[in-house]
């Protein structure tokens, strides 16, 4: 059909995104998250996110919405009167608080990507690069670099390597690009290159360990 978005196959099912809750100030920011939503959408790949219909939230889960993949919103109660205005898409997820957000958008996803966001975006973002870190997942992690938004937090994570606090291998969890496009596209090539503090299969042995109703301190 003339028009038709040209489908390509991706080796994720679904990605989480984390971005912001507000558009930001640039236009660009917004016309990122539709682009985004577009790319998963022509890769046959579902959406995972923080469950909010405004801001970059809104804009990108809208997108692969209308495109006819499925969209998996997750929210803590509490901020459900706060970020969803209006009609939702998808499906929503109510979970009890901040930390079973993460664990169930984690759960769900096959890789992560973040756009433009605040404090929360940052938060979620550096935990699931922990969590490659040391060993808990071997799932890619993306950062749209919407003109240069990131910039200063990859010369921070540069300084931390040059300093000795992150090893170089580490670095290379982060996956960059500037466009949908290209990150995507890199992070289908994604390969762990750090050493793991402990093993996926160890990981999960320890937390099956504890009682069903622990739950870890951060």
């Amino acid at each position: 059909m003339e028009g038709a978005m040209e489908m390509k196959q991706s080796k994720f099912k679904r990605i989480c995104v984390f971005c912001g809750s507000s558009p930001g100030k640039k236009s660009s920011y917004k016309e990122a998250a539709i682009e985004l939503g577009r790319e998963l959408v022509s890769r046959n790949i579902d959406l995972v996110y923080g469950g909010g219909s405004i801001g970059l939230m809104g804009l990108i889960s809208q997108a692969v919405f209308d495109g006819g993949r499925h969209v998996i919103g997750v929210i803590p109660k509490t901020l459900m009167p706060r970020e969803i205005t209006g009609e939702t898409v998808g499906e929503v997820k109510a979970v009890a608080d901040m930390h079973q957000r993460k664990a169930e958008m984690a759960r769900q996803s096959d890789a992560f990507i973040a756009l433009p966001g605040g404090y929360g975006t940052l938060e979620e973002l550096l935990e699931v690069i922990t969590w490659a870190q040391l060993g808990i997942h071997d799932k890619p992690v993306g950062l749209l670099n919407v003109d240069g938004y990131y910039n200063s937090l990859l010369s921070f994570i540069d300084k931390a390597v040059e300093e000795g606090f992150i090893s170089p291998n580490a670095r290379h969890i982060i996956v960059s690009a500037p466009t949908a496009k290209e990150l995507v596209e890199n992070m289908e090539e994604y390969e762990p290159q750090h050493e793991r503090v402990a093993s996926k299969l160890n990981w999960e042995i320890e937390q099956l360990s504890y009682p069903a109703n622990y739950e870890i301190l951060r």
